[in-house]
This record gives structure tokens, C-alpha cells and sequence, in this order.
């Protein structure tokens, strides 16, 4: 098997435009967002009118006026108290709404650009970023219009709204209060940034970390059982969490810092408003139901404004997760994969005089060489080839271009179609291949083999686990309802090969790839399995045959051998 490129170590570069594009993608279109943004200018607007008015009415009505005067100032607490509630209530509803009809589709869009990568494109990206790619940071993207954008609006039209407000009211009140508002954005915004940018750079990576270490432990517990290793594996996991806690709560402390620096520059302002207004009540300029106004309302104003460095935090987490998504998924095709921006027409392309290679190099994504050099190889319908060759040699890189898994540089026609004018899916309805290591789902036997032809009865399904030799294995596990495990956990090696196949022969793919089918079955029973695949399968359909062991005499039409990518003599 050809050796797979391994990741340059170090990590990625950012991909500045790949990131403007995820950021794009989070936000939610406007037509759709825009009630979120009035519902939470009008909720945070009430708030801070519901305590002017109240400020107001309780310094006037202790002035004891008639309760004419006092009456709009009640309604006005009333109308302002019930339409925060439900502007808020609107906002949270249309809001959410609207951001989590766009996550799911970037979501989708995030698993659509994967699919056609799969598997060779993402050999050298860890699981482990995918995965959080694919959950974690896709869902910190919604922060981005609910906790960045939206306060960021409301916040910012609401402080300038009460700003001229109070100018009405006492101009130097205004002023000051705009002041303490400006340097509560700076100062708050610059903490943040400087006690929390670096733990939030990290979060994800070190998550992404602790799943890669989770995950190869359960994957291997069996060997580092065996070896002794699993104390030592154990302790690379709690190495991982102790880390990811570290950061997650220096990231804590420093959203708890800016909030502390938000509630004392909150009372500085209200002060500031007190001195400024003293001249004004000395000259009676100033009544005291305007005093309790401009001293009052800093305190709603700031309270709102306490968003504004919760965003910032909040777009440092968006931004370090779109930039994350960039690096970890490919942002295009990559040299040497399927261009997948060929639609798929869901048509099997007809094999027609068989499978034509000439002049064909092959090689994995990110290598310098190609895998196969100027190969030429003609499959014809009903042939069996049997392909050999040391490990390294290029069979498995065979197998994977012929499905297309990976792009083929030089003629492969299937037919007279040539493959590079095909969608992957389709030519993966004539070819099919068989891996070899099978994936098995954790489910019963019958739902492993529906996969493949989701109409198929019992009765076909049993018949053609007979073909491929497993009918008595079938009867002594009580049927089709028979449970295989985690990818074929409670099946052996041969087992799971014969399912594959079994299921592949349920497709009826013209052609069918069997890459070392005999990987992990003992030899004495390698033979066996073999004679069985190979008499499984139809006389019409073409069979590449891959494996580095003998195969009994009279199940293969022709043997070609591979040598360091090129064909042998």
C-alpha cells in the first residue's frame, strides 16, 4: 500500500478570504434578520425609557402635583415595562430563529465541500479538527449575529439615542456621559483583547486535542492494553482536559474583568452626571425631576452597553472558529482530487468494451510525485485481473482512482466516456470497491446490506449472503437481525469482507475493485475467502483483484504486477 502524506507540522496558515467566506455564511440574510435587529433596539430603547420615566415620575410625584400630571408618566412605566418583555421575547424568537436556519445551512455547505474530499482529500487533516469543525466551531458560529452583530446594533443606536436624550435634558450630563461611554468601549475592548485573545486562540485547538486523544485511546484500547500503554494514554487525556480547562477559564477571567471594568466606569458616569448638574440645580436651571433623569439613566445606558465587550470576546471565539473551519477543511479542490463541480446525473456511465488507463499518473494530495507513473491498463467487461506488488508499490493508489477517490492525470475512459467529464458518484455507480477494511455501521446485518439497494427483500438479502458464503454463519446468529457492532466489532475479519461484498454484489456495480480482501484473515483461511469472493461474483461483471497473497489457480484471467508505481514488465 502507498504510503499517505503525513500533515507538515505546525499550524495552517489562515486563509484570510476562506475566513471572510465562512463569516459570511454565518450570518444570517438580512430580509430575515432584520426584525431580530428592530425587536432588540426596541427592547434595549424601553429599558432605558422605562427608567427615565420611573426616575422622573417618583421625583415628580413626591413634589405632590395634581394627578393629572402625573398620569402620562404611568402609562408611559406601564407601556414601557410590558413592551420590553415582548420585544424581548420577539427578538430572542425571530433572532434565533433566523441564526439557526442559517447554522444548519452552513452546516450543510460544511458537510457538501467535505463529501467530495472524502476520504483521500483529508488525509492530512486530524480527526480530530474535523470533527470539531464540523460541531464546535460551526456552532460558535452563531454567536456572530446573536451575541456580536445584534448587540452590537442595539447597543450602539441605543447609547447614541440616550446620549441626545440627556443633551436635552443638561448638555454637560450628555457629554460626560458620552465620554465614560467611549472610554468604556476602548478600555473594556483592550482588556479583552489582551487577557483573553490568547486563551481564545487556544480553546479549540486544545479541544480538538483532547478528542484526538479520546479517540485513539477507545480506538486502541486493545493494543495499549496489551502493550502496557494505556496508564500513559490516560495521562495524555487528562494532560489534554487540564489544559482545555486552563484556557477556558483564563478566557472566564477575562470576560469577568471586562465586565468589572463595564460596572465601574457605570458608576463614574452616573457621578460625573451628579457634579455636572450641581451648577444647573444652584441656578434653577435644572428641576429635580431632571436630576433624577441624567443621573439614572448612565446606569440603564450601561447596562445595555455592557454587551459591546461581550462581543468583542464574542468575536474573537466567531473569528478564531471561522478561521479554524478555513484550516481545517480545504477551501477548494486540491491538486489531485475529483473536481466534484461536475454535477452528478445519478446515471451509471455504461461500461460498454471495459476501463482504459494510458499515460496515467496518480498521486495523493500534498505529494511531490506521482504514486503511478504512465500507467496503461484496459479492463474488459467479465476479466479478472489480479494486480500484485511489494507494499508501497501503488495497488491501493490504483484502486482509489479508478472510484476516483483520486483524479487521474492522463486518458481513463470508461466506455467511450472519458471519466474526467464525469461526477465522481457516477462513476462510482459503475465501479465499486471494496476496502480493505469494510465499514461496517452498528447495526443489524439487514440494515448494513439496505445501504446498498434500500428495495432488496429477506429473501434477495439472504441469498446472496448464501453466495458469498455466509448462509450457515447467517442461521447460527438467528438471521438478518444478527447485530455486527461498532464498525463490525462482533464479526471477524473474513466475516465483515464477505458482508462488503455481499453488499456490493446487491449494488451490481459492472465493475468491482477488491483491495486486499484478505487483510487481517489468517492465511489458512485466506484461500478460501478468495475462491469464494471471486466465484461470488458474476461472470459478467470485470473484477480487480488487489492482494499481496497467492491466489488459488483458475480465479484470475491475467496477473499484472506493480513495481514503484510503473507496470512490470
Amino acid at each position: 500500500m502507498t504510503a499517505r502524506p503525513t500533515a507538515a507540522a505546525g499550524s495552517p496558515a489562515r486563509p484570510t478570504a476562506e475566513t471572510r467566506r465562512v463569516l459570511r455564511g454565518a450570518l444570517p440574510p438580512l430580509r430575515r434578520f432584520w426584525p431580530a435587529l428592530a425587536a432588540g433596539f426596541a427592547s434595549e430603547a424601553s429599558a432605558v425609557a422605562l427608567l427615565a420615566v420611573s426616575a422622573w415620575l417618583i421625583v415628580r410625584a413626591s413634589e405632590q402635583p395634581p394627578v393629572l400630571y402625573l398620569s402620562f408618566a404611568v402609562v408611559g412605566v406601564r407601556f414601557f415595562a410590558i413592551s420590553r418583555a415582548v420585544f424581548r421575547y420577539l427578538e430572542r424568537l425571530t433572532g434565533h430563529d433566523a441564526t439557526l436556519r442559517q447554522l444548519a445551512a452552513a452546516r450543510s455547505s460544511l458537510v457538501r465541500r467535505l463529501v467530495p474530499l472524502a476520504p483521500d482529500g483529508l488525509q492530512r487533516t486530524r480527526r480530530g479538527s474535523v470533527l470539531g469543525a464540523l460541531v464546535d466551531d460551526v456552532d460558535d458560529l452563531q454567536n456572530l449575529p446573536l451575541r456580536v452583530v445584534q448587540p452590537l446594533v442595539s447597543s450602539a443606536t441605543v447609547a447614541v439615542g440616550a446620549v441626545v436624550l440627556i443633551a436635552f435634558v443638561w448638555w454637560p450630563a450628555a457629554l460626560t456621559l458620552l465620554v465614560c461611554l467611549v472610554v468604556a468601549a476602548l478600555i473594556a475592548t483592550a482588556w479583552g483583547w489582551a487577557a483573553g485573545a490568547r486563551a481564545e486562540r487556544s480553546v479549540a485547538p486544545l479541544r480538538s486535542a483532547l478528542a484526538d486523544a479520546i479517540h485513539d485511546h477507545l480506538g486502541s484500547l486493545d493494543v495499549l492494553a496489551a502493550y502496557g500503554a494505556e496508564a500513559a494514554s490516560r495521562a495524555r487525556i487528562t494532560a489534554a482536559d487540564t489544559a482545555l480547562r486552563t484556557a477556558i477559564v483564563r478566557r472566564a477571567g477575562a470576560q469577568a474583568g471586562t465586565t468589572a471594568v463595564v460596572s465601574v466606569l457605570a458608576g463614574a458616569a452616573s457621578l460625573l452626571a451628579v457634579f455636572t448638574a450641581v451648577p444647573g440645580l444652584d441656578s434653577g436651571a435644572l428641576s429635580a425631576p431632571a436630576l433624577a433623569v441624567i443621573v439614572l439613566v448612565p446606569m440603564a445606558v450601561f447596562d445595555v452597553f455592557a454587551t459591546v465587550p461581550l462581543a468583542a470576546a464574542s468575536w474573537r471565539q466567531v473569528r478564531g472558529a471561522a478561521d479554524r473551519i478555513a484550516s481545517a477543511v480545504p477551501p477548494g479542490v486540491p491538486d489531485g482530487l475529483v473536481d466534484e463541480r461536475i454535477a452528478p446525473t445519478g446515471d451509471a456511465p455504461p461500461l460498454g468494451d471495459g476501463l482504459r488507463l494510458r499515460g496515467a499518473d496518480v498521486r495523493w494530495p500534498g505529494a511531490d510525485s506521482p504514486a503511478l507513473h504512465d500507467l496503461d491498463l484496459i479492463l474488459r467487461p467479465g476479466e479478472r485481473v489480479l494486480v500484485v506488488g511489494s507494499s508501497g508499490a501503488g495497488k491501493s493508489t490504483l484502486a482509489h482512482a479508478l472510484v476516483r477517490f483520486l483524479e487521474v492525470d492522463g486518458e481513463y475512459r470508461i466506455g467511450e466516456a472519458s471519466a474526467h467529464t464525469l461526477a465522481g458518484d457516477d462513476v462510482r455507480l459503475t465501479v465499486g470497491l471494496c476496502e480493505q477494511h469494510p465499514m461496517l455501521f452498528d447495526e443489524d446485518v439487514r440494515q448494513n446490506l439496505l445501504f446498498a439497494r434500500d428495495d432488496a427483500t429477506d429473501a434477495d438479502l439472504e441469498a446472496t449472503l448464501d453466495r458469498v458464503g455466509l448462509g450457515p454463519w447467517l442461521r447460527e446468529r438467528g438471521g438478518l437481525d444478527a447485530r455486527v457492532g461498532e464498525r463490525g466489532a462482533l464479526v471477524s475479519g473474513g466475516q465483515a469482507q464477505r458482508i462488503a461484498l455481499a453488499r456490493a454484489l446487491l449494488r451490481g456495480f459492472p465493475v468491482l475493485v477488491l483491495d486486499e480482501p484478505t487483510a487481517g484473515v489468517d492465511a489458512d483461511a485466506s484461500d478460501a475467502l478468495l475462491s469464494d469472493l471471486l466465484r461470488a461474483v458474476g461472470r459478467d461483471q470485470a473484477v480487480v483483484l488487489i492482494s499481496h497473497v497467492r491466489v488459488p489457480d483458475g480465479l484470475v484471467d491475467r496477473v499484472v504486477r506493480l513495481d514503484a508505481g510503473h507496470l512490470a514488465g
